[in-house]
């Protein structure tokens, strides 16, 4: 029988925001002092966000790689425990905490990475970690060597013959780019090594790891340039259909995502191997997972690759219970959570009910009036998963300054508050007291932080997943004041 979610509380903190000194989150001691943050909270859960290394648009769902761990992530004060780095050339990369510089990091982390791996001298466990995951390694390792040799352009702009992988190409680039393949292996096993650590140390303390990753992956990726034959592309390797959502609430003219879709016809030929071994994967990351776009397994949205919006797609039939079915046997006890967002095809019911999966509900989408509404809590199932916003939505603050009276006053009187500054606490009471299993908020409303803290606007580009925490923020008062709803609603 499926593992089920047992009832608590939990915060969705990405790796990037956490106020390490080095311009980006890191698996290093700021990750520990959240982990016993969230102890002092009485919290079960730490969700986190895709932790892919991130391409295009800097967001972690368009990652290079479904498999690999982001370098960014790298803790340099761990590396210089280990030797690798000395204490000069660790501090010489702190930077001021603030928003994360994307471009910045690109232009220095990777030479201080490089630093550390001329000194590394690969030993047994290095050894047997490239061999474990080889599957997936060798083609991102030399995926992510040619793009560097090709300046960085998206593999579709590669020379033919290792564009389409023919063996002579790819083995003169294996031969000619070794020193970049091994450095990118090396990044690989620190994150793991280092990432495994910051595991053990909070399923130690009784904290629950909840992973999320995106149904689709990155046309630009190691995925896809390795498995063409999985994906609906034509003879050159070019999509003929692209991932997205039609028109909704956040997009007039719907999500042109760009992924390329599955061929799932020849994924089911082979027992959707590469997703089983993507699982199998995020098993050893995780202790449960979160899946994206859930709703595409039963029915998914094609978008011709020459449209420039979203309007122009069509649904069409997803593998539904087949895929399920495989990433349940390859899953094992890791459970799994269903991002059913959107609009809900009977289908899409079905395939959560057959399932078990819980789905998600999200209390900024409840005050519409609607007292039927699926995202009020006297609506809820039991097994849920209920958010007050997720990263694509404003903070619950930024979305009470620009609602209108009539969405506030309706708030006000369902959360029993008098004041429109008391909704976040309104809305967190809410949630815990409910039936769901899991309850999940994320930092930034925990803290009460305006639109500023925004992790992400869909459909734009440039200013999103950058925001990181105070050092500062993590507070006794909050931590009380957390643990006092926990106690009291049983969480």
């Amino acid at each position: 029988m499926k593992k089920t979610f047992t009832r608590g509380a939990g915060v969705l903190m990405p790796i990037s925001a956490l106020p390490s000194p080095y311009g980006i989150g890191t698996l290093g001691n700021a990750a520990y002092a959240f982990a016993d943050f969230l102890v002092a909270a009485g919290q079960r859960y730490w969700q986190v966000l895709p932790v892919g290394p991130t391409g295009y648009g800097d967001s972690p769902y368009q990652s290079f790689s479904a498999f690999a761990g982001n370098p960014y992530f790298i803790d340099p004060d761990r590396l210089v425990q280990d030797g690798l780095l000395t204490t000069e050339e660790a501090n010489a990369a702190r930077e001021t905490v603030g928003d994360v510089d994307y471009d910045r990091l690109f232009r220095t982390r990777f030479d201080l990475l490089r630093t550390a791996y001329r000194r590394f001298m690969p030993t047994d466990e290095y050894h047997a970690f490239c061999r474990d995951e080889a599957h997936w390694l060798t083609d991102y390792a030399l995926y992510t060597a040619v793009k560097e040799h090709f300046g960085y352009r998206d593999w579709s702009e590669w020379d033919e013959d290792i564009r389409l992988r023919e063996p002579s190409a790819v083995a003169r680039h294996t031969a000619d780019l070794s020193d970049d393949i091994g450095f990118t292996c090396f990044c690989q096993y620190l994150f793991r090594c280092q990432w495994n650590a910051l595991k053990a140390y909070v399923n130690e303390r009784g904290i629950s790891l909840i992973g999320d990753i995106p149904l689709y992956v990155s046309a630009d990726s190691a995925d896809v340039w390795a498995n063409r034959h999985l994906f609906q592309l034509d003879t050159n390797g070019y999509p003929t259909a692209v991932a997205g959502v039609p028109p909704d609430m956040f997009s007039a003219t719907g999500q042109r995502w760009g992924n390329p879709l599955y061929d799932w016809d020849r994924m089911t030929e082979d027992g959707f191997d590469w997703w089983r071994k993507r699982v199998a994967a995020c098993r050893a990351l995780y202790d449960a997972l979160r899946i994206d776009h859930f709703i595409g397994m039963a029915r998914y949205y094609a978008i011709p690759a020459s449209s420039e919006t979203a309007i122009g797609g069509e649904w069409r039939q997803g593998p539904a219970r087949l895929l399920t079915d495989a990433i349940d046997e390859a899953a094992g006890d890791m459970r799994i959570l269903a991002e059913d967002l959107g609009v809900l095809h009977p289908k899409v019911r079905t395939l959560l009910r057959q399932t078990g999966y819980p789905g998600m509900s999200v209390l900024l989408f409840g005050f519409d009036g609607n007292p039927e509404n699926p995202h009020l809590p006297h609506n809820f199932p039991k097994n849920r998963a209920v958010y007050g916003g997720t990263h694509d939505n404003d903070t619950i603050v930024g979305y009470c300054t620009r609602a209108g009276r009539r969405e506030i006053t309706y708030m006000m009187r369902y959360l029993g508050v008098k004041r429109r500054a008391a909704i976040p606490v309104g809305m967190l009471r809410a949630a815990y007291q409910s039936v769901a299993d899991l309850a999940i908020f994320q930092m930034q409303d925990l803290l009460a932080l305006d639109s500023r803290a925004r992790m992400n606007t869909p459909s734009t580009v440039g200013e999103n997943w950058k925001w990181r925490m105070a050092p500062d923020a993590l507070t006794d008062e909050l931590a009380v004041r957390l643990k006092e709803f926990v106690t009291l609603y049983n969480r």
